[in-house]
């Protein structure tokens, strides 16, 4: 009864093992996984996969920020021509947005692919899969320009303030995507939810294979781990197990094609 909403499972992490992790999650009460892209190169092993297993993997199109090169225009525009080709293909456009966390030498191309594929979200009436880290002053004024755009999407792997939060709850197309950084020890993410987050408003993810939630914490993710940040939600909203898997499910719904 899960949806595990960001999971790579496509990367060479699962390469080995890709079906038994499929099984633990299937085992966790997982009912199915999206999985996102990040570029070009790995965008038809990703559909190989999520072909494999059909109806509980769901591929994803669209150029990661950290992916951003000078090529970048010609792997948007290859995108372009498989989604119009296919739209019906992939449920979601993402893992797109903004990272100046590292370096900004390619800001202003960051900016622009982030602007194309905010423009393909509009056109094919798709959800966004939103990465910002350390751009959320230039996320919130990009969306600000669309806001009348019936948008909608997940402001993937949140982690940010109180007042963060319920900026980005003004997009009344979007949820917050709650990972494995909630059930770290410094954390505060928890008070932030309780204080300034519907229960409505999140769904949950693994962003596996990054990001393992406590017990995991320096293992390898996967999406069976879902289930620690389930029990750590159900504290904060003074749910139970069951009520917390089937909220968080009905908020992923939109994301499915």
């Amino acid at each position: 009864m899960i949806i595990d909403t960001h999971s790579h499972l496509d990367g060479e992490e699962f390469a080995e093992d890709l079906p038994d992790v499929i099984q633990r999650a299937k085992d966790a009460q997982v009912d199915k996984i999206l999985v996102p892209n990040v570029n070009l190169q790995g965008l038809q092993h990703l559909i190989d996969v999520c072909n494999t297993y059909k109806g509980y993997l769901y591929p994803m199109i669209g150029l990661h920020p950290e992916e951003v090169k000078t090529d970048y225009q010609s792997q948007l525009d290859q995108m372009l021509a498989m989604l119009e080709t296919n739209p019906t293909l992939f449920t979601a456009i993402g893992e797109v947005g903004l990272d100046f966390y590292w370096d900004e030498t390619y800001r202003k191309e960051q900016i622009d692919a982030f602007e194309q594929q905010i423009e393909w979200a509009v056109r094919f009436d798709m959800p966004l899969m939103i990465h910002a880290r350390n751009a959320f002053q230039e996320l919130t004024e990009m969306m600000e320009t669309h806001r009348n755009e019936n948008l909608k999407g997940v402001f993937h792997c949140f982690t940010g303030t109180e007042d963060e939060a319920r900026k980005l709850l003004t997009f009344e197309g979007f949820k917050l995507g709650i990972g494995g950084v909630l059930t770290f020890k410094k954390s505060t993410l928890p008070q932030v939810l309780k204080n300034a987050v519907p229960l409505s408003r999140i769904v949950v993810e693994t962003d596996a294979p990054y990001l393992a939630p406590v017990p995991h914490r320096g293992k390898r993710n996967e999406s069976a781990f879902i289930i620690e940040i389930i029990k750590r939600l159900t504290e904060i909203y003074a749910c139970n197990w069951e009520n917390i898997a089937i909220e968080t499910q009905k908020n992923a719904y939109f994301l499915l094609r």
